[in-house]
């Protein structure tokens, strides 16, 4: 037996006419078949078999194994094999330091027996002596190592007398056992990272969909998941952020988020629609009034952001600001301070802004609509919020959220097929979520089935050209105002109900304007109203 380096060892030759370059060229074949496979199989198993069967077949490298520690064992078993039966490659099972493969495991040093009829230590475990040629027989096991460890070994017969030196086939053999190392560690590396992104994904998905969850949004698409990791990571700034997005793509719940995500999430989280307050009235409802500032203030009142002390205010549709009120808001944001209507004692606020709108405020301010220095301080932090559109992954969830949502409001049993959901999954919503959120419910007061499907989601889904004209009711003429509607006279005196507006929608299609013309209302009269019913 010769452990160790082999550099002048050779083999007297057979009598064949097999020549030096006949052999380079076998390995040069050898070699570019491997390196090729490599380069397309990404399973290991099929180079290594590969690698062994050309062994056999170019070089003449016989029964070629490849044995690997096995996981949970000490042992080290036949993995791979060209030449060997299966109850030979069965039977290749070897302790450290057991015969010739259990010493190069255990040592992580080339050995070759010469004869293994007249070494002792040759187990001959594998393949019976009857079932090899006659005449001597060599066996050469060299270790395959990723980095300083042994994890495998390479071995294979020869037939002793032959017309190729066997320092050639060591050659060979060294640089396959290298190629066999790299093949390993990267199955293993490949196999690690699978098995850790894999983990990942799994917890990612669970704290996805907890954190969705915890904030009150639905869904999982990557884009919706993206708007709120941005948010995510904003949250403990107090930098303004400033939400951009169509109507409808749930605006005032990513607001709602980045307070709960904040530090602030104990603190007061106040909202306010700009759209649904007077140009008259806004000071007084952002900044409050103290007693006697106009006819009716019988006493002081706190406003908006005094209110939102400490935590979080929610400016929604900001665009509806008027000029006046930009230039006030502004110098609260630069330096912290409110002075009420009427006063003029300045009243220190911590307040995070969040604002939200679905214009485009970069055009505007070229207009001359809005200002260019409240511009800036709102868009210090821009985030856009997905189309329903765009996460139409998430439309199931959301239809069926807001199925059980409006079937335990009005105590029915509505449901859909699978067909219906489908349906719905493939419209466009260009009202977005509120749309969506509408129309089911329009569909739970009106059916008259308890499930579903497609033909009745089609009944239901707005045609081209929108809803029919509707003939506008003619308003009742305004009385005298009290003083308190003089203060707030975006609540109407005589609301209407619930119902009433919930019917003028639906006869509208879904468009809130042309409802509130229907009720003789003004715009942000019923979305006031519409707001304190739906909250």
């Amino acid at each position: 037996m010769l452990i160790g380096n082999i550099q002048n060892l050779s083999t007297a030759p057979d009598q064949d006419q097999e020549t030096p370059a006949f052999w380079r060229s076998q390995e040069m074949l050898l070699l570019q078949q491997v390196t090729g496979l490599m380069g397309k199989e990404l399973a290991s198993e099929t180079v290594l078999q590969e690698m062994l069967h050309l062994l056999s077949e170019l070089l003449g490298l016989n029964r070629g194994r490849i044995v690997l520690r096995d996981e949970f064992a000490s042992t080290a078993s036949i993995r791979y094999a060209y030449g060997l039966t299966r109850d030979e490659i069965s039977r290749g099972v070897y302790q450290p330091h057991e015969g010739i493969t259990g010493n190069v495991l255990a040592h992580g040093q080339l050995i070759i027996v010469q004869d293994i009829d007249k070494e002792p230590a040759f187990l001959g475990r594998v393949v019976k002596r009857e079932d090899l040629p006659c005449g001597s027989v060599s066996f050469i096991a060299l270790p395959i190592m990723i980095g300083l460890k042994t994890v495998g070994v390479l071995a294979t017969h020869r037939i002793r007398m032959r017309a190729r030196p066997l320092s050639d086939d060591l050659s060979i053999l060294r640089i396959l056992a290298t190629i066999t190392g790299q093949i390993l560690h990267l199955r293993t590396y490949v196999k690690e990272k699978t098995e850790a992104l894999e983990r990942r994904n799994e917890m990612l998905a669970r704290a996805l969909e907890t954190r969705t969850g915890r904030y009150g949004i639905i869904g999982t698409s990557p884009e919706l998941l993206r708007a709120i990791s941005e948010l995510e990571r904003v949250s403990n700034s107090t930098a303004s952020v400033l939400l951009l997005g169509e109507s409808g793509t749930g605006k005032e719940l990513f607001a709602r988020a980045l307070h709960l995500s904040s530090p602030r999430r104990d603190k007061p989280f106040i909202k306010i629609n700009c759209a649904a307050i007077p140009d008259t009235l806004f000071e007084s409802e952002l900044f409050g009034y103290e007693r006697g500032a106009f006819t009716g203030a019988n006493t002081a009142r706190a406003g908006w952001f005094e209110q939102a002390d400490g935590g979080t205010i929610f400016l929604d549709e900001i665009g509806d600001l008027p000029l006046t009120m930009q230039t006030k808001l502004l110098r609260t944001l630069q330096e912290g301070t409110i002075t009420r209507l009427g006063g003029k004692r300045e009243v220190k606020v911590d307040v995070r802004l969040v604002a939200a709108t679905n214009r485009d405020l970069a055009f505007e301010v070229r207009q001359g609509l809005f200002r260019q220095d409240l511009y800036y301080r709102l868009n210090v932090i821009p985030i856009h919020l997905p189309s329903l559109a765009s996460r139409r992954g998430d439309i199931p969830a959301l239809a069926l959220q807001f199925l059980n949502r409006t079937n335990q409001a009005n105590q029915r049993n509505v449901s859909f097929d699978a067909g219906a959901l489908e349906r719905l999954q493939q419209h466009d919503w260009p009202g977005n979520i509120r749309e969506l959120s509408n129309l089911i419910e329009r569909m739970v007061l009106l059916a008259d089935r308890p499930v579903l499907g497609i033909e009745d989601i089609e009944q239901f889904l707005p045609v081209a050209g929108g809803p029919l004209p509707i003939k506008p009711v003619v308003a009742p003429v305004p009385t005298m105002m009290t003083t308190l509607e003089m203060v707030r006279p975006y609540v109407v005196a005589s609301s209407h109900s619930a119902q009433e507006l919930l019917d003028a929608v639906m006869r509208c299609g879904g468009n809130k304007s042309r409802a509130a013309q229907l009720l003789g209302m003004t715009a942000r009269q019923f979305n006031y109203r519409w707001k304190k019913i739906h909250g």
